[in-house]
């Protein structure tokens, strides 16, 4: 008997053995190689953008910078204090931010639900008392009924040994669910700062065009009190004067749909820090925002390691693997072992002595037979999911560099653009100063006027928007590069799940 049992504990201890170090079935994931691009655009960039004169901060050359690392504060470069302020407030307050930290939580959360149940046993205590009468009838006297208590305390031990790997292909698919979730975080950490950024970038827009039209419907109120004077006095008619009236109505109506564009932008600012649309905002102009003049080009190679969404993309592509290798392990064996001690007792006060002690330990072997074809169909639809999983990855890495590959190419055209309507304006300002003059003179007729301020008009508005779309490409550029998130001091936090991995993310 005694060798039996030896025996059993040997076998015991060698199927123990084998859940620890058998191999996983199923495919063991490879991060994917690099992309082979060398550049981002078919055409060179140039080593710096145009640089335009007269024009402050807005009109200064950009540099390119390949291999330049970006800095986790990026926003800090348009050195706006209240830019700044905005931006750590969203960070503290964002209900998509704080959405996508507890969804991290949650996703491992379950990655410790999985480690829990599937790598250790599963250990249980019962105790419990029970009085029953029994009839004689089962021992051939209907007369002799028996009355009698029962009282247990056991414990009970179950464990299934991993021995083909599911488990831990399971655990690795949850692993590669935290990543995803903990990219994801840092997704929207960026989305969050980026669009705080261009949203105030808009609302630096929207006042100067406000204030430049403002300004021409001052102008435009002081020719045509000069054109009713010289109707009085008959020197022109009185068509020009009603013609210069639209004119400055038709100017009027250009501001309420910018007001409205404004406080649209206003309200969408005050819901991302966190507020309520009724909260006041500060007010940004251009010309108290400075313009990155260092932008850094990460080199391809390394795009697809520092953009988070191709991060969570290669996260889904890593759990999508290890699913594989649950569906292969479910063709499989299991082989459940459990054990049980404890005492039976018809009094309680006889609980716990030696000879009320019961025990009992066994193992056993579940092997799918015949399912239909069930298991197998899974087997296929995981490889299925994983490569739908692939073929997402891939267009994620391309959809990556065309960002970037726009918001580089964008910048150079940005400042070209900008540096012709400025001129332009300039041309337009003197032009209309000019027709001025010839107008009160009688050199020109009004047609020639009111041509000159329409221009300038026009020009003047399309400088400030060209002006705007420099900063906000600038941002667009950081975020296509990834955003710096690895530069951050919370991203050096070990990750409580995995010693060994790096954490984006730190617990409060």
């Amino acid at each position: 008997m005694q060798a039996i049992q030896r025996f059993n504990k040997s076998a015991f201890y060698v199927l123990l053995a084998t859940a620890l170090s058998g191999c996983a079935l199923g495919p063991n994931f490879h991060t994917p190689k690099a992309p082979t691009p060398k550049k981002y655009t078919q055409t060179p960039l140039p080593e710096k953008t145009v640089s335009t004169a007269k024009a402050g901060e807005s009109g200064k050359a950009q540099v390119f910078i390949t291999a330049k690392d970006i800095p986790a504060e990026w926003w800090t470069l348009f050195q706006s204090k209240a830019l700044n302020e905005l931006i750590e407030q969203g960070l503290a307050k964002s209900p998509n931010l704080a959405a996508a930290q507890a969804t991290l939580t949650q996703a491992q959360e379950a990655l410790r639900v999985q480690i829990g149940q599937a790598f250790f046993p599963a250990l249980n205590a019962a105790v419990n008392g029970m009085r029953q009468r029994s009839s004689g009838a089962s021992f051939g006297n209907e007369l002799a009924a028996t009355i009698f208590n029962v009282y247990n305390a056991t414990v009970n031990v179950s464990y299934t040994p991993d021995v083909f790997g599911g488990y831990r292909r399971q655990t690795e698919s949850l692993q590669a669910q935290v990543d995803f979730q903990q990219f994801q975080l840092m997704a929207a950490y960026l989305t969050l700062t980026t669009n705080i950024v261009t949203t105030a970038v808009t609302i630096a827009s929207l006042e100067g065009q406000i204030h430049a039209t403002n300004l021409l419907i001052k102008e435009q109120n002081a020719q045509l009190t000069i054109l009713r004077k010289q109707f009085h006095l008959g020197g022109v008619s009185q068509s020009e004067v009603l013609t210069q009236q639209t004119l400055v109505d038709q100017t009027r109506a250009t501001l309420p749909p910018l007001e409205k564009s404004l406080s649209q932008s206003q309200h969408a600012l005050a819901v991302l820090v966190g507020d309520y649309p009724e909260e006041k905002m500060p007010t940004f102009s251009l010309n108290h925002l400075s313009l990155p003049k260092v932008l850094p080009v990460t080199l391809p190679s390394q795009l697809v390691r520092q953009r988070p969404d191709v991060r969570a993309s290669e996260a889904t592509l890593h759990s999508a693997s290890a699913q594989i290798g649950v569906a292969t392990a479910n063709l499989f064996p299991t082989f459940p072992l459990s054990a049980s001690y404890g005492w039976s007792a018809s009094m309680p006060h006889h609980l716990f002595k030696s000879n009320t002690k019961t025990w009992s330990w066994g193992g056993g072997m579940n092997a799918p037979l015949f399912q239909g074809g069930a298991l197998l169909a899974q087997r296929r639809q995981a490889i299925a999911a994983y490569e739908v999983a692939e073929a997402q990855y891939q267009q994620t890495v391309l959809q990556a560099f065309q960002n970037v590959a726009d918001s580089l190419r964008a910048i150079e055209t940005d400042a070209r653009a900008f540096k012709r309507l400025k001129q332009a304006e300039s041309s337009a300002h003197s032009t209309l100063i000019l027709t001025q003059q010839q107008y009160r003179l009688g050199g020109v007729n009004y047609l020639n006027l009111l041509n000159a301020q329409s221009q300038y008009q026009q020009t003047r508005l399309n400088r400030i928007k060209a002006e705007a779309t420099r900063y906000a490409d600038t941002a667009a550029l950081f975020q296509a590069l990834g955003g710096g998130w690895w530069n951050r001091k919370i991203a050096q936090c070990q990750d409580p799940i995995n010693p060994t991995r790096v954490s984006l993310t730190c617990p409060a």
